[in-house]
């Protein structure tokens, strides 16, 4: 039987735009989706095996708990560094336009359903090779997981990554340095169908989504990579067929800060999300080098949220859950911007900040 497949995923393959569902800048091309009979023909090439079957039901249920919001059993660190996990890339796309600033790609390996994760949850990835420094296997790198539990092939076998190139420009040499890139995010990127990659985990619960309140907004704040938990949240409530997107009545609100319309990551999924939920789904982008904030400023991404900061905190006060990934810089300007509406409705800052993390509605994962 063919593989389900999701409506933002049948939309393009390589830069072509969808007829269908406009990217919200005119000329913005993104490359986020992959032909689904391409995508069956490499997952074939890399596990040198026929393409997987799905349930014709097309219902995504077979790795749900019981009841589906049950967080007791979710699985941690089913594989450790010293044993880890040897998985098989899929397909490497490069996912940012020729403007953007570095490369950034969305990886698709294979766990063969040995590796079940949840949705706010990571990967270890350790990189072949040894520390130039000491001698031994260079350490493991965390990734967040950028799929929902079944993976993009609905499968619940496969990973998607969202990974930016790490490289360092020398002055001296006025080009990139090879020997200080990044070694796991440079072996990654440039990975072929077929290869092996060591993986630890799952890891992590502070990302997880509260299931359990269907009606729970979600305030989600990303910068650049950042994005990958979010887009596994939005893909288990809008584009799968799953037992909380059935019965979710909330908002998810998304913030993303890049540097501009070139860098914007999974774009055209928004955008047909967008059309299909609009009560359910909101999405504003934060491009410091395109958009001016309120002072005449970079618009950075807490400078957008700071535009929303009474509805935020209103939001925040009937229970929804806001979320940070990515870059830490992005914080202090957020917590600031929270202290002042705090402050001008005679509230004490530190006292309801201490609430919503009591309350669990304070989720944080930054570097």
């Amino acid at each position: 039987a063919p593989l389900p497949v999701s409506r933002v995923a049948q939309s393009r393959l390589g830069g072509v735009r969808m007829a269908s569902d406009e990217p919200w800048f005119e000329d913005c091309v993104s490359t986020t989706s992959i032909d689904k009979s391409a995508f069956e023909a490499a997952y074939a090439t890399a596990m040198n095996a026929p393409a997987p079957a799905a349930s014709t039901s097309g219902k995504q249920d077979f790795l749900e708990a019981s009841p589906f919001w049950d967080q007791s059993n979710i699985p941690i660190n089913t594989y450790k560094n010293k044993a880890p996990f040897t998985g098989k890339i899929i397909s490497v796309k490069r996912i940012v336009g020729a403007a953007a600033t570095g490369e950034t790609c969305d990886i698709v390996m294979s766990h063969g359903g040995k590796m079940p994760y949840w949705e706010g949850q990571s990967y270890g990835v350790i990189p072949p090779g040894t520390n130039p420094k000491n001698g031994k296997p260079n350490s493991v790198r965390l990734y967040s997981i950028a799929s929902s539990r079944y993976g993009d092939d609905m499968t619940g076998t496969t990973t998607t990554l969202c990974v930016r190139r790490a490289t360092y420009w020398c002055p001296e040499l006025k080009a990139d340095d090879p020997a200080k890139k990044g070694v796991c995010s440079n072996f990654l990127c440039d990975s072929k169908p077929g290869d092996e990659v060591k993986l630890t985990g799952p890891s992590g619960k502070v990302m997880l989504i509260p299931e359990q309140d269907a009606t729970a907004d979600l305030i989600m704040v990303a910068t650049g990579t950042g994005i990958a938990p979010y887009r596994s949240f939005i893909r288990r409530l809008f584009v799968e067929k799953t037992p909380y997107g059935e019965v979710y009545k909330g908002l998810a609100w998304l913030f993303l800060g890049v540097a501009n319309k070139d860098a914007l990551l999974y774009d055209d999924e928004w955008q047909s999300v967008l059309k299909s939920y609009p009560k359910n789904f909101r999405v504003d982008y934060a491009l410091s080098r395109e958009q001016t904030n309120k002072d005449g400023g970079k618009m950075y991404i807490q400078d957008k949220v700071a535009e929303y900061s009474d509805e935020i905190f209103t939001r925040m006060d009937n229970g929804a859950h806001m979320y940070f990934c990515g870059l830490k810089g992005m914080m202090p300007g957020i917590t600031e911007m929270l202290e002042g509406v705090s402050k001008a409705k005679g509230i004490v800052w530190e006292d309801k900040l201490k609430e919503w993390k009591s309350k669990g509605q304070w989720h944080v994962e930054v570097y």
